[in-house]
């Protein structure tokens, strides 16, 4: 009696691409060089912001809520910067995708990068393609497992430094790292690292393309951003169609020697036209060149091209320049809207100021009768001194000039607010009986703060609460 398999399932065939030589290949390089430096190196830069302050140039300090990038300090109250960052990244994709194609997936997305490493550790100790699938088809032997151990320990130590970069954002650097040599570090710091050291090993040594494929929504967004007019890889199957060999006058230029199969990372055929899987890295153009080069014949068989210029292209014509399809209606609104948040963030950034003050007046009670007839309200107030050093600052009131104010704890009009921190106080606003001020519902009052130092102001408005509404 035999038992049939009904599973829907597949299992994953592995793909091993090919190396490669060539301009995208090397462009891939010099943009994997340029990423992983700088993810790995920019916790370590150091930038003086004063006494009292992190000297880390890019620190994310979340038990201080606050988020610090050489010399711009962002505050939990300006998170609408963060905000307008990633809007900006966003409409920088849509940008970009519009104009190229997927060139983020194929060139920096960190899966790609990560995954473009994982490949060359595997290259470099199990051998190229070849070799690789002899490999892995061969049944367990102690070469195999030395070999397979050896990767897996070099996935691993890659996969320790991410995550340990990573955290090195969130603290500082060598503090940290100290830690975790004295092994004194938080265990929250463990747990991070243990987890993003698990994770980047699997999604970039063992589940690679199927990250893109099935985790990431993307490739499925993608299609709105493209047209006809977006360049992208694609095959002139009008120049090599038919495939034949090389010596057979009849054929196409494409000798169907698969060279493009082999490079792919996502294991497709570019010959089949536009596919979801593809991610634009080009590895099968320099994959098709070097095949043309060798068989004296033009190169650009696979190559950066616009579907719409096909057409064209098949009736002998010359395909229009590129700036056309770069530089077209969509692109150049997406390019006008994506300065306009730039724009209006650096504006918002240089003139922010740097002394702010909120102001919450006290509910319960809304006002209080003293036993001289006045009429005190009460305020909750916070002083934020975004400057390096210590600040006095002065408060005063204005709207009547019969109101007199009073500093919870202090005799005195004024207080000193610590270095890039926020301070927060009592303060009580009297106004004698009978004014017209102590008899009105509601009276529009003005909060000022004065940096004594350098005679910086702000302000905010509010109300004080009178005995009207009980008349």
């Amino acid at each position: 009696m035999t038992t049939q398999n009904n599973s829907l399932y597949a299992a994953r065939e592995p793909i091993f691409p090919k190396r490669v030589y060539g301009t995208f290949r090397n462009l891939k390089w010099a943009i994997m060089a340029v990423t992983l430096g700088i993810y790995y190196l920019v916790p370590w830069l150091r930038w003086d912001r004063g006494l009292n302050l992190p000297d880390q140039a890019v620190l994310i300090d979340l038990a201080n809520r606050r988020f610090y990038f050489f010399w711009i300090e962002i505050w939990p109250h300006e998170f609408y910067f963060v905000a307008g960052l990633l809007i900006m990244a966003g409409l920088g994709l849509f940008l970009f995708t519009s104009a190229l194609g997927r060139v983020w997936c194929g060139y920096t997305c960190p899966q790609t990068v990560w995954t473009d490493l994982f490949i060359l550790v595997e290259r470099w100790i199990e051998g190229d393609r070849n070799a690789r699938i002899r490999l892995h088809r061969a049944t367990w032997t102690p070469r195999k497992a030395t070999l397979r151990l050896f990767k897996w320990t070099v996935w691993a130590l890659i996969g320790v430094a991410t995550a340990g970069a990573w955290v090195f954002y969130f603290a500082d650097a060598p503090t940290l790292a100290n830690q975790f040599l004295t092994l004194t570090a938080p265990a929250v710091a463990w747990t991070t690292v243990a987890i993003l050291t698990a994770t980047t090993v699997v999604l970039g040594g063992f589940m690679r393309e199927q990250v893109c494929i099935y985790m990431c929504p993307w490739p499925r967004i993608q299609g709105a951003m493209m047209d006809d007019s977006t360049l992208t890889v694609a095959y002139r199957d009008w120049r090599g169609e038919p495939r034949g060999k090389a010596r057979d006058a009849t054929a196409g230029d494409c000798v169907d020697c698969n060279a493009c199969v082999a490079v792919c990372p996502m294991g497709i055929d570019i010959r089949d036209g536009q596919q979801m899987e593809c991610i634009t890295c080009a590895l099968c153009i320099d994959a098709c060149d070097d095949i043309m080069g060798k068989l004296g014949r033009d190169r650009g068989l696979i190559d950066y091209l616009a579907l719409s210029d096909a057409p064209a292209e098949q009736a002998g014509k010359k395909p229009r320049p590129i700036w056309t399809h770069i530089l077209r209606p969509r692109t150049i609104l997406y390019s006008i809207i994506w300065a306009a948040f730039g724009f209006a963030m650096m504006y918002a950034l240089f003139i922010r100021p740097e002394i702010e003050l909120t102001v919450a007046p006290v509910r319960n009670p809304t006002f209080v009768i003293l036993s001289d007839g006045s009429i005190r309200n009460a305020y909750e107030i916070r002083l934020r001194n975004k400057h390096g050093e210590p600040r006095q600052f002065g408060i005063h009131v204005t709207g009547d000039l019969a109101l007199r104010i009073e500093l919870e704890g202090t005799p005195y009009e004024s207080v000193e607010v610590a270095p890039d921190a926020t301070h927060r106080l009592r303060v009580y606003v009297t106004t004698p009986p009978g004014g017209e001020i102590a008899q009105t519902d509601e009276s529009p009052i003005r909060f000022w703060i004065e940096d004594l130092g350098n005679g910086e102001r702000a302000f905010v408005n509010t109300v004080f609460n009178g005995t009207g509404a009980q008349q």
